[in-house]
Protein backbone atom coordinates (compact mmCIF):
# COMPACT_ATOMS: atom_id res chain seq x y z
CA UNK A 1 0.00 0.00 0.00
CA UNK A 2 1.09 3.25 -1.00
CA UNK A 3 1.65 5.82 2.05
CA UNK A 4 1.21 9.74 1.12
CA UNK A 5 2.55 12.22 4.21
CA UNK A 6 1.99 15.43 4.50
CA UNK A 7 3.12 17.67 6.80
CA UNK A 8 1.30 20.94 7.89
CA UNK A 9 3.37 23.35 9.89
CA UNK A 10 2.13 27.09 10.30
CA UNK A 11 4.41 29.56 11.38
CA UNK A 12 4.57 32.94 13.25
CA UNK A 13 7.06 34.86 13.89
CA UNK A 14 9.36 31.88 13.35
CA UNK A 15 7.68 29.68 15.60
CA UNK A 16 5.43 26.79 14.59
CA UNK A 17 1.84 26.46 15.92
CA UNK A 18 1.26 22.91 14.87
CA UNK A 19 2.38 19.84 13.07
CA UNK A 20 0.38 17.54 11.48
CA UNK A 21 1.61 14.36 9.94
CA UNK A 22 -1.16 11.84 8.25
CA UNK A 23 -1.58 9.59 5.90
CA UNK A 24 -4.65 7.77 4.00
CA UNK A 25 -5.10 4.95 6.22
CA UNK A 26 -5.31 7.05 9.13
CA UNK A 27 -8.30 9.88 8.85
CA UNK A 28 -9.74 9.47 12.04
CA UNK A 29 -12.21 12.03 13.59
CA UNK A 30 -9.69 12.46 16.41
CA UNK A 31 -6.94 13.85 13.68
CA UNK A 32 -9.75 15.75 12.01
CA UNK A 33 -10.12 17.59 15.30
CA UNK A 34 -6.74 18.01 16.17
CA UNK A 35 -5.89 19.61 12.22
CA UNK A 36 -9.24 22.22 12.88
CA UNK A 37 -7.95 23.08 16.19
CA UNK A 38 -4.88 23.78 14.93
CA UNK A 39 -6.12 25.98 11.99
CA UNK A 40 -8.13 27.98 14.47
CA UNK A 41 -4.97 28.67 16.29
CA UNK A 42 -3.13 29.41 13.46
CA UNK A 43 -5.58 31.40 12.01
CA UNK A 44 -6.24 33.55 15.91
CA UNK A 45 -2.20 34.52 16.21
CA UNK A 46 -2.39 35.73 12.63
CA UNK A 47 -5.27 37.81 13.46
CA UNK A 48 -4.05 38.92 16.38
CA UNK A 49 -0.68 39.56 14.69
CA UNK A 50 -2.50 41.71 12.31
CA UNK A 51 -4.00 43.77 14.98
CA UNK A 52 -0.90 44.38 16.53
CA UNK A 53 0.69 45.80 13.25
CA UNK A 54 -2.58 48.20 13.06
CA UNK A 55 -1.67 49.00 16.63
CA UNK A 56 1.81 49.63 15.88
CA UNK A 57 1.22 51.76 12.53
CA UNK A 58 -1.30 54.12 13.79
CA UNK A 59 0.27 54.74 17.31
CA UNK A 60 3.39 55.37 15.72
CA UNK A 61 1.35 58.17 13.51
CA UNK A 62 0.17 59.53 16.87
CA UNK A 63 3.80 59.54 17.96
CA UNK A 64 5.57 61.28 15.16
CA UNK A 65 2.39 63.60 14.86
CA UNK A 66 2.72 64.83 18.27
CA UNK A 67 6.24 65.59 18.25
CA UNK A 68 5.60 67.44 15.14
CA UNK A 69 3.37 69.94 17.41
CA UNK A 70 5.05 69.41 20.08
CA UNK A 71 8.26 71.06 18.06
CA UNK A 72 5.78 73.50 16.84
CA UNK A 73 4.87 75.03 19.74
CA UNK A 74 8.55 75.05 21.05
CA UNK A 75 8.68 77.59 18.19
CA UNK A 76 5.94 79.21 18.71
CA UNK A 77 6.53 79.87 22.43
CA UNK A 78 10.20 81.10 21.66
CA UNK A 79 9.33 83.33 18.74
CA UNK A 80 6.69 85.96 20.10
CA UNK A 81 7.04 87.71 16.12
CA UNK A 82 4.40 85.58 14.70
CA UNK A 83 0.31 85.79 15.30
CA UNK A 84 1.01 85.92 18.86
CA UNK A 85 1.88 90.25 17.85
CA UNK A 86 -1.90 90.44 17.53
CA UNK A 87 -3.28 89.12 20.52
CA UNK A 88 -0.38 90.65 22.94
CA UNK A 89 -1.52 94.43 21.94
CA UNK A 90 -5.49 93.84 22.21
CA UNK A 91 -6.40 95.79 25.63
CA UNK A 92 -9.25 94.49 27.44
CA UNK A 93 -9.39 91.44 25.44
CA UNK A 94 -12.37 88.79 26.75
CA UNK A 95 -11.16 86.01 28.67
CA UNK A 96 -11.61 83.74 25.76
CA UNK A 97 -9.32 85.77 23.38
CA UNK A 98 -6.68 85.83 26.14
CA UNK A 99 -6.05 82.66 26.60
CA UNK A 100 -5.03 82.25 22.85
CA UNK A 101 -1.92 84.25 23.99
CA UNK A 102 -0.52 80.76 25.35
CA UNK A 103 -1.05 78.78 22.32
CA UNK A 104 2.34 77.93 22.19
CA UNK A 105 1.88 76.32 25.54
CA UNK A 106 -1.33 74.73 24.30
CA UNK A 107 0.33 72.90 21.50
CA UNK A 108 3.18 71.78 23.70
CA UNK A 109 1.20 70.74 26.12
CA UNK A 110 -1.15 68.39 22.74
CA UNK A 111 2.54 67.83 21.61
CA UNK A 112 3.61 65.80 24.20
CA UNK A 113 0.37 64.16 25.45
CA UNK A 114 -0.51 62.79 21.73
CA UNK A 115 3.75 61.48 22.14
CA UNK A 116 2.96 59.39 25.25
CA UNK A 117 -0.14 58.39 24.23
CA UNK A 118 1.37 56.91 20.95
CA UNK A 119 4.27 55.60 23.03
CA UNK A 120 1.77 53.89 25.33
CA UNK A 121 -0.03 52.57 22.16
CA UNK A 122 3.28 51.42 20.58
CA UNK A 123 4.36 49.97 23.37
CA UNK A 124 1.52 47.91 24.92
CA UNK A 125 0.90 46.17 21.71
CA UNK A 126 4.21 45.33 21.06
CA UNK A 127 5.16 44.10 24.77
CA UNK A 128 1.16 43.01 25.08
CA UNK A 129 1.06 44.98 28.41
CA UNK A 130 -2.18 45.02 29.53
CA UNK A 131 -1.81 48.37 31.78
CA UNK A 132 -0.71 50.03 28.74
CA UNK A 133 -3.00 48.74 26.42
CA UNK A 134 -6.31 50.10 29.09
CA UNK A 135 -4.40 53.38 29.81
CA UNK A 136 -4.18 53.88 25.77
CA UNK A 137 -8.03 52.63 25.83
CA UNK A 138 -8.85 55.11 29.17
CA UNK A 139 -7.68 58.03 27.32
CA UNK A 140 -8.79 57.86 24.10
CA UNK A 141 -12.49 56.98 25.50
CA UNK A 142 -11.87 60.80 27.08
CA UNK A 143 -10.67 62.32 23.90
CA UNK A 144 -13.87 60.86 21.97
CA UNK A 145 -16.38 62.08 25.22
CA UNK A 146 -15.13 65.51 24.98
CA UNK A 147 -15.20 65.79 21.38
CA UNK A 148 -18.43 64.75 21.26
CA UNK A 149 -19.49 67.03 24.01
CA UNK A 150 -17.57 69.97 22.47
CA UNK A 151 -19.75 69.15 19.36
CA UNK A 152 -22.72 69.00 21.84
CA UNK A 153 -22.12 72.66 23.24
CA UNK A 154 -21.78 74.22 19.66
CA UNK A 155 -24.64 73.44 18.92
CA UNK A 156 -26.56 73.54 21.89
CA UNK A 157 -24.90 77.42 23.26
CA UNK A 158 -25.05 78.57 19.93
CA UNK A 159 -25.75 82.16 20.98
CA UNK A 160 -23.06 82.38 23.64
CA UNK A 161 -20.65 81.45 20.86
CA UNK A 162 -22.12 84.65 18.84
CA UNK A 163 -21.76 86.87 22.45
CA UNK A 164 -18.17 85.41 22.24
CA UNK A 165 -17.63 86.40 18.67
CA UNK A 166 -18.85 90.17 19.14
CA UNK A 167 -16.79 90.95 22.06
CA UNK A 168 -13.64 89.50 20.12
CA UNK A 169 -14.85 92.03 16.94
CA UNK A 170 -14.91 94.96 19.31
CA UNK A 171 -11.75 94.09 20.98
CA UNK A 172 -9.75 93.60 17.45
CA UNK A 173 -11.12 96.57 15.94
CA UNK A 174 -9.82 99.29 19.05
CA UNK A 175 -6.62 96.94 18.89
CA UNK A 176 -6.27 98.08 15.23
CA UNK A 177 -7.31 101.94 15.46
CA UNK A 178 -4.81 102.16 18.69
CA UNK A 179 -1.51 99.81 16.87
CA UNK A 180 -1.64 99.54 13.48
CA UNK A 181 0.67 101.60 11.94
CA UNK A 182 2.16 102.40 15.26
CA UNK A 183 3.38 98.43 16.06
CA UNK A 184 5.39 97.42 13.59
CA UNK A 185 4.93 94.03 14.22
CA UNK A 186 1.19 94.01 14.57
CA UNK A 187 0.63 95.85 11.58
CA UNK A 188 2.83 93.34 9.64
CA UNK A 189 0.65 90.75 10.82
CA UNK A 190 -2.48 92.19 9.78
CA UNK A 191 -1.03 93.04 6.18
CA UNK A 192 0.34 89.98 5.72
CA UNK A 193 -3.32 88.10 7.22
CA UNK A 194 -4.82 90.63 4.83
CA UNK A 195 -3.14 89.62 1.75
CA UNK A 196 -3.12 86.03 2.25
CA UNK A 197 -7.40 86.21 2.89
CA UNK A 198 -7.69 89.05 0.33
CA UNK A 199 -9.80 90.80 2.89
CA UNK A 200 -9.57 94.05 4.69
CA UNK A 201 -9.94 94.61 8.82
CA UNK A 202 -11.53 92.30 10.96
CA UNK A 203 -15.51 93.01 10.05
CA UNK A 204 -14.65 95.91 6.66
CA UNK A 205 -12.37 99.27 6.08
CA UNK A 206 -13.49 101.15 9.11
CA UNK A 207 -11.65 99.94 11.28
CA UNK A 208 -8.81 101.37 10.17
CA UNK A 209 -10.69 104.16 10.64
CA UNK A 210 -8.73 107.39 13.03
CA UNK A 211 -5.84 104.11 13.58
CA UNK A 212 -2.41 105.89 13.43
CA UNK A 213 -1.55 105.17 9.61
CA UNK A 214 -4.99 106.32 8.54
CA UNK A 215 -4.18 109.37 10.47
CA UNK A 216 -0.62 110.13 9.12
CA UNK A 217 -1.55 109.33 5.71
CA UNK A 218 -5.09 109.53 5.60
CA UNK A 219 -5.28 106.84 3.72
CA UNK A 220 -6.13 103.02 4.44
CA UNK A 221 -4.41 99.50 3.37
CA UNK A 222 -3.92 99.00 -0.26
CA UNK A 223 -5.32 95.68 -0.38
CA UNK A 224 -8.51 97.45 1.33
CA UNK A 225 -8.76 98.78 -2.91
CA UNK A 226 -7.34 95.90 -4.89
CA UNK A 227 -9.80 96.16 -7.30
CA UNK A 228 -8.88 99.81 -7.85
CA UNK A 229 -5.63 101.59 -9.11
CA UNK A 230 -6.30 105.00 -7.43
CA UNK A 231 -4.77 105.75 -3.64
CA UNK A 232 -6.81 103.76 -0.99
CA UNK A 233 -8.67 106.92 0.19
CA UNK A 234 -12.03 106.66 2.30
CA UNK A 235 -14.06 107.23 -0.79
CA UNK A 236 -12.44 104.75 -2.78
CA UNK A 237 -12.25 101.74 -0.17
CA UNK A 238 -16.28 102.65 0.73
CA UNK A 239 -17.05 101.02 -3.05
CA UNK A 240 -15.02 98.38 -2.96
CA UNK A 241 -16.42 94.78 -2.15
CA UNK A 242 -13.47 93.75 -0.11
CA UNK A 243 -14.83 91.82 2.84
CA UNK A 244 -13.74 91.73 6.46
CA UNK A 245 -11.11 89.03 7.39
CA UNK A 246 -13.29 87.48 9.64
CA UNK A 247 -16.15 86.91 6.99
CA UNK A 248 -13.42 85.92 4.61
CA UNK A 249 -12.10 83.15 7.01
CA UNK A 250 -15.75 82.02 7.38
CA UNK A 251 -16.34 81.67 3.89
CA UNK A 252 -13.18 79.65 3.54
CA UNK A 253 -14.29 77.34 6.39
CA UNK A 254 -18.07 76.92 4.81
CA UNK A 255 -16.21 76.27 1.41
CA UNK A 256 -14.35 73.38 2.94
CA UNK A 257 -16.85 72.21 4.93
CA UNK A 258 -17.20 68.86 3.30
CA UNK A 259 -13.76 68.03 3.97
CA UNK A 260 -13.82 69.31 7.72
CA UNK A 261 -16.74 67.07 8.37
CA UNK A 262 -14.86 63.67 6.84
CA UNK A 263 -11.59 64.47 8.71
CA UNK A 264 -14.22 64.92 11.71
CA UNK A 265 -15.59 61.83 10.80
CA UNK A 266 -12.63 59.61 10.01
CA UNK A 267 -10.84 60.54 12.95
CA UNK A 268 -14.04 59.53 15.16
CA UNK A 269 -13.48 56.57 13.27
CA UNK A 270 -10.20 56.08 14.09
CA UNK A 271 -10.86 56.76 17.88
CA UNK A 272 -13.12 54.16 17.43
CA UNK A 273 -11.19 51.55 15.67
CA UNK A 274 -7.89 52.20 18.02
CA UNK A 275 -10.50 51.75 20.98
CA UNK A 276 -11.63 48.32 19.99
CA UNK A 277 -8.14 46.54 18.84
CA UNK A 278 -6.44 47.93 22.02
CA UNK A 279 -9.55 45.85 24.11
CA UNK A 280 -9.54 42.82 21.89
CA UNK A 281 -5.75 42.60 22.45
CA UNK A 282 -6.30 43.64 26.24
CA UNK A 283 -8.74 40.73 26.34
CA UNK A 284 -6.45 38.25 24.64
CA UNK A 285 -2.71 38.77 26.54
CA UNK A 286 -2.05 35.69 28.16
CA UNK A 287 -4.38 33.55 25.71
Amino acid sequence: MNICSRNLSFLFGGLPVFSYTSDDSSHTPESIVHLWTGIRKSAKMCCKGFLKAMMFVFNGIIFLAGAAILAVGVWVAVDRVSLLGILDNIENAPPELAQLANIGYVLIGVGAFLTLMGFLGCCGAIQENKCMLLTFFVIVLIIFLLEVALAVVLVVFEPLVENILNEIERSVAESIKENYGKDESFTSVWNNTMNELECCGYKNYTDFTDSPFENSFNLYPETCCKNSTELCSDTVAGGQPVVGCFRALVTLIEENAVLLAGVAFGIAALEISAMVVSMILYKSVGK
